[in-house]
């Protein structure tokens, strides 16, 4: 679907997608594999073409004054193009989880009782930048039997359009309904209102993107809504932390990818380790571009940073811009956590598995690491294949959202005539 969509045409739009989750969710595990394979396949041979399409969006959202950390999270390199193609493999390597059994039983009356997975039916993902989210977003939806509405922000215009084409003719090529994925291009707010009133054909909405939009979105729709929010994460550096491996942790979980939402934005220090560990990270900082914000206690331990300001804490940067504060203990880490953390991520580093054991069972983040980099909280490197987003909603789904996420169980009862 290319050009401009008005409320008309996101109905049917809409509608025709409601048909093809039908027949997708009967569809067998092989053909929506040998559909992922072929789009795995036609990414690789369109690699250069997928940059370059990046590249002229990520000029053009230069030239309209975009943010830079919105800017960054357009590109896409050879090197992730690459790994968007390995991640639609390995999304079909998995096993299917449509007709899974979760727990089967006789109850009294002697019915059979089984609980399995179902498809969710129609899945619209509403997202900003990231034009990989339409790859992604698309095969988890088809491999876990959905049918998806693809909404992505005019700022991506060209690569989404671009990967959208290159799954409609994976698709095309064996035989799938081609509404199995409707690719959107930018809607007026009115139009996008119309979309989010559509709860006869869309089962559930996925924002993904800036706080402002979340909000909007989520405030206007009565369908299903699980929010992939802000990640304000943490890493608190404990008095027996391993130092030596604390510091490239901490610098590399903000510099490698300082828009990410799984960036870390604030590193908390137990005081007892503040005076060894802070100067290294400091002088780690520095040479990697990472301007320091720190708090009255750690800032005469961090040459060259600047002092932090209470807004500095619960702010999510993306930027090379980290905050850090000096705590009395792990039960002060928490707090602060509480108080300031979004529930998406935060990490530990500590040789103490007690400490460990209940910082974990303290913080309630959709994914807490023990002695690993926040940025570990992503669906490739947990195994998913990919992912959709990650939930910061607790509902059925919390955290980096697979092929399990996308689907819900049901009841399958078998009896022998019983009534009641």
């Amino acid at each position: 679907m290319t050009g401009l969509v008005h409320a008309e045409g996101v109905v049917v739009a809409a509608q025709q997608a409601r048909l093809a989750a039908r027949q997708v969710a009967a569809l067998p595990t092989g053909v929506k594999n040998a559909v992922l394979g072929t789009l795995a396949g036609l990414i690789e041979s369109e690699r250069d073409a997928i940059v370059a399409a990046t590249e002229a969006d990520v000029a053009a959202a230069r030239s309209d004054g975009y943010p830079e950390a919105k800017v960054r999270r357009l590109a896409l390199s050879v090197a992730a193009v690459s790994q968007m193609a390995e991640g639609v493999r390995q999304v079909a390597s998995l096993p299917d989880p449509v007709g899974a059994v979760v727990s089967s039983a006789r109850v009294p009356s002697g019915l059979e009782v089984r609980r399995e997975r179902t498809p969710i039916g129609v899945v619209c993902m509403i997202y900003e930048a990231r034009p990989g989210v339409t790859v992604d977003a698309f095969a988890l939806c088809f491999k876990a039997g959905n049918a998806c509405v693809l909404k992505g922000g005019k700022e991506a215009a060209r690569a989404n359009a671009l990967l959208g084409g290159l799954v409609r003719r994976a698709l095309d090529a064996h035989g799938c309904p081609a509404h199995a994925a409707v690719i959107l291009p930018a809607l007026s707010r009115q139009d996008l209102m119309t979309l989010l009133g559509r709860s006869e054909s869309i089962d559930l909405v996925i924002p993904r993107g800036g706080h402002e939009m979340i909000r909007f979105i989520t405030e206007h729709t009565r369908i299903p809504t699980l929010a992939h929010a802000h990640g304000v994460c943490h890493i608190y550096v404990d008095q027996r932390a391993d130092l030596d491996a604390a510091v490239p942790i901490c610098l590399t979980a903000k510099a490698s990818a300082p828009s990410a939402c799984n960036a870390v934005e604030c590193v908390l220090v137990h005081r007892a380790a503040a005076e060894r560990f802070l100067p290294a990270l400091a002088e780690g900082c520095r040479a990697a571009g990472v301007q320091l914000r720190a708090d009255a206690a750690a800032l005469p331990l961090c040459a060259g940073a600047v002092a932090a300001s209470p807004e500095d804490f619960g702010r999510e940067f993306l930027d090379l811009i980290l905050a850090v504060a000096v705590v009395d203990d792990l039960d002060a880490a928490v707090g602060h956590i509480h108080t300031h953390g979004s529930g998406h991520t935060d990490a530990i580093l500590t040789r103490d598995a007690a400490a460990a054991e209940r910082f974990t069972s303290l913080v309630r983040s959709s994914c807490v690491l023990v002695n690993a980099s926040t940025r570990f909280n992503d669906g490739f490197q947990l195994g998913l294949g990919a992912e959709i987003g990650i939930s910061t909603s607790r509902l059925h789904a919390y955290g980096p959202m697979g092929l399990e996420e996308l689907t819900v169980s049901r009841f399958v009862v078998h009896g022998r005539g019983q009534t009641r």
